[in-house]
């Protein structure tokens, strides 16, 4: 990462909101690239379902007069949730594949998280097509609260992954601000004491002003960042780490697909892996 970072975000300007890749034909069904984009969009859209229906059924659960939207809305998201457990059945070999490029990274942390993070959701995505058969009834017998612990686990590992990763990316710009700010105020026209922008060297002040600085200059950065910290209620609530409500899970859990589908959207606003 000494050269360029992986989160570059140069000229990241939105383009037209179309989740088509190809630049041909809108609906293409040829060129792979346009069929690679379909899935990943249906998923997107249907877990941000998921979640909205989530936190509304939790806003409006305590209303005498809601009871049966309630209802309707807890079975919308485990219809969504089912249906994404079988979109994502052969996303284990995508995410193998992934594990693989990154294996060949040249910086030692990114290709340790990265890989880490692969590998890991390829086994949260195996434990995922387990829970599938059998809500499907094809495994009846097969132990649920253990497999969707297990599942829970693999991503919970892979989201620390993702933000061992980006701690790692905020760490190498802040040490090059860092650098870069030690030569200004080395250079022979800048005056004794002068501060460089009004943040001074040190203290608690001067990092949440470069770390703004950082995140603002990065979109890309900033909403993998932001989408890791809102996947990570989840597991947290599942394993019992940090206990809250399907209310706190479900904005988190919109804001977190919402963000998904601008990088679709548009490609330049994804952190590259």
């Amino acid at each position: 990462m000494a050269g360029e970072s992986p989160g570059n975000a140069a000229g990241y300007s939105l383009p037209w909101l179309s989740l088509c890749r190809c630049k041909t034909h809108h609906g293409c069904r040829n060129h792979p690239g346009c069929r690679r984009a379909k899935s990943p969009s249906i998923l997107s859209f249907m877990r941000a379902t998921q979640y909205t229906c989530m936190l509304l059924s939790y806003l409006i659960e305590n209303k005498a007069d809601k009871k049966k939207l309630v209802m309707k809305l807890k079975q919308l998201e485990s219809s969504m949730s089912s249906g994404r457990k079988m979109f994502r059945l052969g996303n284990v070999v995508h995410a193998l594949v992934a594990a693989r490029r990154a294996a060949e990274l040249p910086e030692v942390v990114p290709r340790l998280c990265l890989t880490g993070s692969h590998l890991s959701r390829a086994l949260y995505f195996v434990c995922d097509a387990a829970l599938w058969l059998r809500s499907v009834g094809l495994q009846p017998h097969l132990d649920k609260p253990k497999w969707h612990t297990w599942a829970t686990k693999c991503y919970y590992c892979s989201l620390l992954m993702n933000l061992a990763r980006d701690w790692y990316e905020i760490s190498w710009r802040l040490e090059q601000a860092a650098l870069e700010e030690k030569a200004k105020e080395n250079s022979t026209w800048q005056k004794d004491g002068e501060e460089l922008n009004g943040v001074k060297s040190d203290g608690l002040h001067s990092f949440l002003c470069q770390l703004f600085q950082i995140l603002k200059g990065n979109p890309p950065l900033l909403l993998d960042l932001v989408k890791n910290l809102c996947d990570l209620s989840g597991p947290l609530d599942t394993l019992g780490i940090y206990k809250t409500n399907p209310g706190v899970i479900g904005f988190c859990g919109v804001l977190s697909s919402l963000v998904g589908i601008l990088t679709l959207a548009s490609p330049h606003l994804k952190l590259k892996q």
